[in-house]
């Protein structure tokens, strides 16, 4: 019996010969879908519900602002402020989005598609840690502009009142890029360590919490004007970005002396060097080293 041949089927596939956008559109890519995801967009309403929720928070926050200065014209909160008034919100936000960035890529194991070429290991990481500084920094900085607006608007001295205002608000924004540059760097490299999201969530929130009550003890061990009690607000991700706002800008005039950093509000912004730093090295490290 005659053995069957083979045959070859012409099925019209073709070789690409459109352009290659290379590296640079990979990571934008990657960045701009990333940003969507932090807030939502392009999935489900489940997905929407928490990130909304805690932008609803920020701006309502604004909006009280607003309406309480136009009735009484008095402040209840300064721009300097606002990001500590809202920091336990930001901190929930953070576990949330961040295991959503990257634990689920490392659960699903679909790092070697994105780590096939153009775009490289530490590109992966620094978009991601990009997307989420961005919407950290727009989470903490929107609701400051929109309570410059609604303080222009209730000055009666004019554009003198407005750059007044402006110069307000200055020290608050550039508080909210520091802030966003360093949790976004804590929070993604803690997210990193587990493909589980409620782990890498937990973990995240860990960070903060355990790290609060640490403040006290050790102001408590070091007594009222010691180097250890002025030093242990560095210990806490938030006394420490508060400590360092106070460094840079000094103590606003609601809050008195501020805290007592004595004379080591250099430790301050030496230390957030030193940690933002250090997260984004071992973020990078992480990505070298990861599987895939």
């Amino acid at each position: 019996m005659a053995q069957p041949t083979s045959v070859i089927h012409d099925i019209g596939y073709q070789r690409y010969k459109g352009p290659r956008l290379g590296r640079w559109y990979a990571n934008r890519s990657l960045y701009e879908q990333s940003l969507r995801t932090a807030f939502g967009i392009g999935r489900g309403a489940k997905a929407k519900i928490f990130p909304w929720m805690v932008i609803g928070i920020a701006l309502s926050v604004a909006v009280i602002q607003i309406a309480v200065r136009s009735l009484t014209d008095q402040s209840f909160i300064t721009y300097r402020g606002f990001a500590a008034t809202i920091a336990f919100p930001v901190m929930l936000f953070l576990a949330i989005v961040a295991p959503e960035l990257v634990s689920r890529d490392l659960r699903d194991r679909t790092l070697p598609l994105y780590f096939s070429r153009p775009l490289a290991r530490t590109d992966y990481a620094l978009a991601k840690y990009g997307a989420l500084a961005t919407v950290i920094l727009l989470l903490l900085a929107v609701p400051q502009l929109l309570m410059y607006i609604g303080a222009v608007f209730t000055r009666t001295d004019g554009f003198s009142g407005a750059m007044k205002e402006l110069g307000d608000m200055g020290p608050g924004l550039v508080g909210a890029f520091i802030r966003a540059l360093v949790l976004a760097a804590i929070a993604l490299l803690v997210a990193s360590l587990t493909g589980r999201r409620a782990f890498a969530a937990a973990f995240i929130v860990g960070v903060f919490i355990i790290t609060t009550p640490m403040v006290g003890i050790l102001n408590v061990i070091g007594g009222e004007g010691s180097a250890l009690a002025s030093l242990s607000f560095a210990v806490n991700p938030m006394t420490l970005l508060i400590g360092l706002d106070q460094w840079l800008f000094g103590a606003e005039r609601d809050q008195g002396g501020g805290m007592p950093l004595g004379d080591y509000g250099p430790f301050y912004g030496a230390a957030t060097l030193v940690l933002l730093a250090g997260c984004l090295g071992l973020l990078l490290l992480r990505y070298r080293k990861v599987a895939a």
